[in-house]
């Protein structure tokens, strides 16, 4: 739709800027794009004239917002388990396919089995689904690797998405996701392997951009969780964490002691947990598929969270096991239906409250000073995009004033 200038006028719409709890909306508005960063937003009418020059784009009264921001995927895997899928409906329980050798380990298996080639060809295809739904920042989690040179494997292939397209890509290390089947019965001596080899390594090669570990029942302990913590932050790395999926584990506060980026899942997140992660100023992530794919029934505590202004963020969590999904604006319709979420606060959820999330300061909103990463929509509410789903409404993305 747009010509690519650097500098540029787009008025004639309806800009949410995202700069409250009402989205920031603004009738008539223009924004002004200087040198991929937004110099002035506000109405048309008080345009200043020192921008009457700029080639102008007319938005056709269609919604602006931020560009998306899906905060928490691990979109590079090889192999599928769409076998499993079948197998569960035909009555196999979560167990009984983990002993058959699926389950996470089966994703281990094909991960490691590919080469960077092959696992770039097979994760660049959802990239591009989210790049195509307006998403112009994504972080990606490694953990399907479980190896030194697999960890960094993982990585590097998603520093090359981030190379081959034209959108942001924040990497984390999630060597702490699982146990890998040569470490069987010895999560101490894995957790010795993650600290003292994987953690340096991945930051020696500046791979990651922080360091996630799983704290659950299933996963690994509080204390596990802390000693990759301490490894994080003795190589300058930030930290977040899945917790609380299946039972309360005290991780999210954990992660507050060492002002973690956010806490994910938290479906079991207690009252301390959330006084933990206010002090802290961290996010909580919502994860909307994985509660939908695995038919939980156990809800966040969003009114808590609300309470305690906890900023509150929604994500795909992309994965072959527990969400399969790179559709961001439908977790925003599942965040709404199943966690009973307002409109705004899904849109807050995949643009500011997101990009904090990933300690993005540049992006998420529609202010002077950001990043013109923006997404016009042809939309003539923000909550249309909750309502219905299955059709792409995007018009024309706009990443560092560079239209898409």
């Amino acid at each position: 739709m747009a010509p690519q200038h650097s500098d540029f006028v787009l008025h004639s719409v309806t800009a949410a800027c995202m700069t409250n709890a009402e989205l920031g909306l603004i009738e008539n508005a223009c924004v002004v794009v200087r040198d991929g960063i937004l110099v002035w937003v506000g109405e048309f009418s008080a345009l200043p004239a020192k921008f009457s020059r700029l080639p102008e784009i007319c938005g056709g009264d269609r919604l602006l917002t931020p560009a998306l921001t899906d905060c928490h995927t691990h979109l590079v895997w090889a192999g599928s388990r769409a076998g499993e899928f079948r197998q569960r409906l035909h009555g196999a329980s979560y167990q009984d396919i983990a002993e058959a050798g699926g389950g996470i380990l089966s994703t281990v298996k094909a991960t490691r089995a590919a080469n960077e080639d092959e696992l770039f060809k097979a994760s660049l295809p959802r990239a591009k689904a989210l790049l195509h739904q307006g998403v112009a920042h994504i972080e990606i989690k490694s953990g399907y690797g479980l190896s030194l040179a697999d960890e960094i494997k993982q990585l590097r292939v998603a520093r090359r998405i981030g190379e081959t397209l034209p959108l942001k890509v924040s990497t984390t290390l999630l060597a702490a996701h699982a146990l890998p089947p040569e470490y069987e019965n010895d999560s101490d001596g894995y957790i010795q392997h993650v600290c003292e080899q994987i953690i340096p390594a991945a930051a020696a090669e500046h791979l990651a951009d922080a360091v996630d570990v799983f704290c659950e029942n299933i996963g690994f302990s509080r204390a596990q969780a802390e000693r990759v913590f301490q490894a994080a932050q003795a190589h300058g790395l930030p930290v977040k964490i899945h917790a609380e999926q299946l039972s309360d584990q005290d991780g999210s506060a954990l992660m507050a002691e060492y002002n973690g980026l956010s806490a994910d899942h938290l479906e079991y997140l207690s009252e301390q947990g959330i006084a933990a992660m206010a002090k802290a100023g961290s996010v909580a992530v919502l994860l909307p598929g994985a509660f939908y794919f695995l038919r939980e029934t156990k809800l966040p505590p969003i009114q808590a969270l609300r309470n305690a202004n906890v900023p509150i963020a929604i994500a795909t969590d992309a994965n072959p096991g527990s969400s399969p999904l790179v559709q961001l604006p439908l977790m925003m319709h599942m965040a709404c239906s199943f966690f009973r979420l307002t409109p705004e606060e899904a849109w807050l959820g995949v643009t500011r409250n997101a990009a904090l999330a990933l300690g993005d300061t540049q992006q998420g909103t529609l202010a002077v000073g950001q990043r013109a990463d923006m997404a016009l929509w042809n939309l003539t509410s923000p909550e249309q995009i909750c309502y219905e789903f299955g059709m792409n409404p995007l018009e024309q993305l706009w990443i560092g004033g560079t239209a898409v």
